[in-house]
């Protein structure tokens, strides 16, 4: 059966908020809730980038059954692999008799440069990642570890608080290369938009939970949802891969400041009060091969969206 997610949007909220949100999401009847992990948003509108696992304590705390997932962290150069790995069993062992889903990906340099180290090209950044997902499991056995690999190394460390169940690592992909890479070592599939490299990746031997993410912006007219969505969201419409290479806001606002209106309009973002359209993308992924589709709704006004699916769109999916 298919679970339907609300996102948490780390850019466009402050942690106190999103913990609010995340109480009232599984109030409406979410099954899961998936929270971003950025230093940076994309563009200074959006407003905010709290750190996730600091807010994932308020957000265990505020909830009871609801599944959470972080969708996606890029453990391999912001932060260690090894803090990684405490840090989502930390937050595993705090959803206790929950699913806690772990995503990971090759990263933004927007997010990751910020250390100063060195952007790698693509290829460079998987083989990196799969370095980073064997040193993570490595420590989730509870073992003493000890690692020296071409990019990580990682002396006695163990650690000590561990939940009952490893995560789930989801691996994120949007090319074919990168899901037959990631069928290899991951344990599920993520993606942003209802992409076919799902089918790749299954094809080439991934087993586990598949996450899509869908954008839109419940408002009273279409118009509004669409004026909302260019300011606050405009990077939804940025062309191939100038999303991983671009390095600060200030970039994107340059690269989004060619982005109009009507190119939002007739994007993937569902806009506007009309909830077949919801209905219509939600089904799209399931039939494209998701079994979790989450959608993130952009701009201050999240009641509209939860009122909207809590009582035509969920029920539909029941």
């Amino acid at each position: 059966m298919t679970e339907i997610g609300y996102t948490l949007s780390s850019e466009e909220h402050g942690p106190n908020d999103l913990v609010e949100h995340a109480g009232r999401a599984e109030e409406a009847g979410f099954d899961f809730l998936s929270i971003s992990d950025h230093y940076h948003p994309w563009v200074s509108a959006q407003g905010h980038s709290p750190f996730v696992w600091g807010t994932l304590g308020g957000v265990a705390h505020a909830t009871e059954e609801v599944d959470v997932g972080v969708g996606v962290s890029a453990p391999i150069m912001r932060m260690h692999p090894a803090i990684y790995a405490q840090a989502a069993a930390t937050a595993a062992a705090m959803f206790e008799d929950r699913e806690f889903f772990f995503g990971v990906g090759t990263g933004e340099n927007l997010n990751e440069h910020v250390l100063g180290d060195h952007w790698p090209e693509h290829a460079v950044r998987m083989e990196m990642l799969e370095e980073a997902v064997e040193v993570i499991r490595k420590l989730w056995t509870g073992e003493q570890v000890s690692h020296r690999g071409p990019h990580y190394t990682v002396e006695n460390a163990r650690l000590f608080t561990l939940p009952e169940e490893p995560p789930k690592i989801c691996v994120s992909a949007v090319g074919e290369r990168a899901a037959r890479t990631a069928a290899e070592f991951g344990d599920g599939f993520w993606a942003v938009g209802p992409q076919e490299t799902v089918q790749t990746w299954e094809e080439e031997g991934g087993e586990g939970p598949r996450f899509c993410q869908l954008s839109a912006c419940v408002a009273e007219t279409e118009e509004a949802a669409v004026e909302t969505v260019h300011e606050r969201w405009p990077n939804t419409a940025l062309p191939g891969e100038l999303s991983q290479i671009l390095p600060t806001t200030a970039h994107f606002e340059q690269a989004t400041s060619m982005v109009t209106e009507e190119d939002i309009a007739e994007g993937s973002t569902i806009t506007g009060p009309d909830v077949q359209p919801h209905i219509d993308s939600i089904q799209g992924a399931i039939d494209a091969g998701y079994d979790h589709v989450y959608v993130h709704q952009v701009g201050d006004d999240q009641e509209a969206l939860f009122d909207l699916y809590e009582e035509e769109v969920l029920p539909s999916f029941s």
